[in-house]
């Protein structure tokens, strides 16, 4: 196109590039999400529905763009932790923030009625995003560690809260009124000696979060490699974690993955771009020792 007497108007966009060498993490959060679950039919003080729906989504977001190593999730939030060296949209923060933040929220869209089934979304989700950069890999695993943090308080005491209210007949009032002041200790033992739950036995995905991380499976008949995005409950905090996927600081090549419980490869229907799901929209899951759930999709 022709230059003309309106392309000063250019001038006014300022640049906004990422820090070079350093992590690039994208976070988005529900907006107004408590009265989104509400509305919806949310179940308290988890719903597995939901949880799998935005993992969905982030899954979603992984396959569209591969420089992100690793995705975190929990609630209503996912953090997506894109590689220091990369130069996806030329490192522009607000690209970034504004393709990932979009593609996550039309893919929760996307794919709702695949895990609510026939109850219709009664108004359009909204997501908000923020761009953070880490200088080094002590920063990143500390942020990492402060989301997963996180998941722990805000489970440990929604699960208590619920419980007073759903299973006592507390009003929430009382239940915060109950539950004020009280320490970790303390709602544990609420729950143990109230309900009769050991907290320790709730599900890995309420306790830890989602853990989203691309390896290599082979698929059956002709063994050919894939990149696959496997979801993962376990510790971020600790170290065993990044000793046994070193690619992902490291930046280096995929690994293999070897599932612990049976061979290296992966079913038909773990081949199909979009997880397997049970009559009620949840993602269908196996239990292996190392907390892992099926694969959720996968590229060539």
């Amino acid at each position: 196109m022709a230059k003309s007497k309106y392309e000063y108007v250019k001038n006014f966009e300022l640049p906004d590039p990422c820090l070079p060498n350093c992590w690039i993490v994208v976070r988005i959060d529900g907006r107004g999400f408590s009265r989104f679950a509400d509305v919806h039919g949310y179940v308290k003080p988890n719903d597995v529905r939901g949880l799998n729906l935005m993992t969905r989504a982030a899954t979603c977001v992984m396959d569209e763009f591969r420089d992100i190593c690793l995705a975190f999730g929990q609630s209503d939030e996912y953090s997506f932790v894109i590689r220091k060296d990369t130069n996806l949209f030329n490192r522009r923060a607000s690209k970034l923030m504004t393709n990932v933040n979009s593609l996550f929220a039309s893919s929760f869209v996307f794919h709702w009625v695949g895990f609510f089934g026939p109850i219709r979304l009664q108004y359009p989700p909204a997501f908000d995003a923020r761009v953070v950069m880490y200088p080094t890999d002590k920063n990143l695993r500390d942020y990492l560690g402060w989301r997963q943090a996180d998941v722990h308080v805000n489970n440990l005491y929604n699960t208590a809260f619920w419980g007073l209210v759903l299973k006592k007949g507390f009003s929430n009032a009382q239940a915060e009124e109950r539950l004020r002041g009280t320490l970790a200790s303390d709602k544990n033992e609420l729950l143990f000696s109230e309900f009769g739950l050991n907290y320790n036995n709730e599900p890995p995905m309420f306790r830890k979060g989602t853990v989203l991380i691309r390896k290599l499976c082979k698929t059956p008949g002709d063994g050919k490699l894939r990149h696959v995005v496997l979801p993962f409950y376990t510790d971020l905090i600790g170290d065993v974690f990044w000793r046994e996927n070193p690619e992902i600081l490291g930046m280096k090549s995929l690994q293999i993955y070897h599932r612990p419980t049976e061979d290296n490869s992966i079913s038909q229907e773990q081949c199909k771009s979009s997880p397997k799901q049970d009559s009620t929209g949840s993602t269908a899951s196996a239990t292996t020792t190392n907390e892992h759930s099926p694969v959720a999709s996968e590229k060539s």
